[in-house]
């Protein structure tokens, strides 16, 4: 791995190709780099902003057939094999961001897909699925309209007991809190209770653990939600500063150990890097970008992912996955990480 010292000498080359940006957009310190090991082919929409977030869904019984889902959202949502190829795509209207769970239903377990659709702008709509993961497909479940205001970030959770949220974030700063019921016929969701934000927010992870909401609000920082309280407020747990965290703040993943520990780690766009940090004390711990080497770096990443567990002998510790913003000729894919590598490479 790479470590990479900016200059004073590189920091103004940099300042002027990025005229208009701010300075602390530029990394100020050591950054780690890690390389990836595979990437996606490209989503189909070409010189536009398009790919936006994965989920990662592990198979119990042969790591190595796991799947990443990425959303394109301006067509669809793509499903991924482990070296980056597309098994295949659902086009869907203005999918944003997207996660996955492992659910019980009447009719047994059940792969849960949600996104929160966009496709009209002044009412976010809740889109679910259920993954056929025998022929690698997307199966549309419902696509349900909740609140008012655009849709933007979303994730699920479990919290206890089998009970399944879902979570959209508007780009107003509303954060939607619904639970999810399966059953033979349509399934269910209701509105249980609605968080505000100041400012646009968008990438958010739930810790199943715990029952701790992270969201991050672009350009101020990352915010917990305690969702075992009757009406959960905002507690800061990271602000934006130099060298650690950059506007925009966007996706957030989760590295649980233990009961409470581990690490939350955010996409900090403005400097193409991820910050890490620890989950009990909101420490920041170390940051690291993607090595431009064998496969390119990423850069611009909105979305991210990071599953623990065993994924075969590329990723035997746990799969992170990112967003590239450019990945060349106008064209946005996915990068694939090993977690053991970063952790290694971070010394965490």
């Amino acid at each position: 791995m790479r470590r990479y010292t900016i200059s004073p000498l590189a920091m103004l080359a940099s300042l002027s190709l990025v005229a208009g940006c701010s300075e602390q957009s530029v990394p100020t310190a050591d950054v780690i780099a890690v390389p990836a090991v595979a990437e996606t082919d490209s989503v189909g929409t070409v010189g536009d902003d398009a790919a936006d977030d994965p989920a990662i869904w592990r198979n119990p019984d042969d790591p190595s057939q796991s799947l990443v889902i990425g959303t394109d959202k301006k067509a669809g949502i793509h499903i991924f094999d482990l070296q980056g190829r597309q098994k295949s795509f659902l086009a869907a209207d203005a999918v944003n961001n997207i996660d996955i769970r492992t659910v019980s239903s009447d009719a047994g377990e059940v792969i849960l897909v949600g996104a929160s659709d966009r496709s009209d702008r002044k009412q976010p709509r809740l889109a679910l699925y259920t993954l056929d993961s025998e022929n690698i497909k997307l199966n549309p479940l419902a696509n349900v309209p909740v609140g008012t205001g655009e849709a933007y970030g979303f994730c699920l959770g479990m919290l206890g007991d089998g009970d399944v949220r879902a979570f959209i974030v508007t780009k107003e700063g509303t954060i939607i809190d619904m639970s999810v019921r399966l059953s033979e016929n349509a399934p269910s969701v209701d509105v249980n209770r609605m968080f505000q934000l100041e400012t646009q927010p968008e990438g958010c992870v739930v810790d199943d653990r715990t029952g701790m909401l992270y969201v991050g609000e672009e350009n101020v920082g990352i915010w917990s939600f305690d969702l075992n309280q009757e009406q959960p407020q905002p507690v800061q747990f990271a602000v934006l500063k130099a060298g650690e965290l950059t506007a925009d703040v966007e996706g957030l993943a989760l590295a649980p150990e233990g009961d409470t520990g581990g690490y939350l780690l955010a996409s900090s766009q403005g400097d193409n890097s991820f910050a890490v940090y620890d989950l009990e004390s909101g420490k920041f711990r170390s940051r690291f970008v993607v090595e431009d080497g064998e496969i390119d770096s990423t850069s611009d990443t909105d979305g991210i992912e990071l599953i623990l567990g065993d994924f075969g002998p590329d990723y035997p510790g746990g799969l992170f996955v990112a967003q590239d913003g450019d990945n060349g000729e106008g064209t946005q894919n996915f990068k694939f990480l090993s977690w053991d590598a970063i952790r290694k490479a971070l010394n965490l």
